[in-house]
């Protein structure tokens, strides 16, 4: 089987590649993101999560490399980052609450020998519920989500902030579209099951 190559350093990312049980490795990607608010959120993620990937296509030079990135934006289509801090997040979370916000995350596979890649966009949408600073505040504290966009974990407590979730696969939310990704690397010959 082909080498691969996991294109991140998030831990989200990390735990959700390893739900597939195939061996593979993580490299930090040497590409520098940059947020651009005048790029269409999915053209955005494309590109970001297809670069991380190339990136490391000279120090893995048979492998099947994987980048993703995700960004999520409010109902205006803004781009939003990850807080940052607890201030940060709590005063996201405030401003999300009652609303709904979609999530893009661009998934890439990047065939370093022959160069071919496969590179697409899942979205999912989440509808906050109307909830009191208060318990935005202890969210945060118990879950501590300054690292992650929309300031939630979805995969744990955060789930009790929602209202409604729409999508067809909630992995793209944690920050790798599972399904779809598996889809890409049985067309480069990687039979998961």
């Amino acid at each position: 089987m082909r080498t691969l190559v996991l294109a991140s350093t998030s831990p989200y990312r990390l735990q959700l590649l390893r739900q597939l049980g195939l061996p593979f490795q993580v490299a930090a990607p040497l590409f520098e993101e940059r947020i651009d608010q005048d790029i269409a959120p999915d053209l955005l993620v494309r590109h970001l999560s297809l670069h991380k990937a190339k990136s490391l296509g000279e120090r893995f030079p048979e492998a099947l490399i994987i980048g993703a990135d995700q960004v999520f934006t409010d109902p205006r289509g803004k781009v939003l980052g990850k807080p940052g801090s607890v201030e940060a997040a709590v005063a996201q979370l405030r401003e999300m609450a009652g609303r709904s916000h979609t999530f893009y995350t661009g998934v890439t596979v990047y065939d370093s020998l022959s160069h071919e890649v496969l590179t697409d966009v899942v979205t999912f949408t989440v509808t906050l519920r109307h909830l009191n600073r208060e318990q935005l505040v202890r969210y945060v504290k118990r879950e501590n989500p300054v690292d992650c966009a929309g300031s939630f974990k979805i995969e744990g407590l955060g789930i009790a902030l929602m209202e409604r979730m729409e999508g067809s696969d909630y992995t793209a939310l944690i920050g790798l579209p599972l399904i779809r990704l598996t889809a890409m690397l049985e067309q480069f010959g990687v039979e998961v099951l």
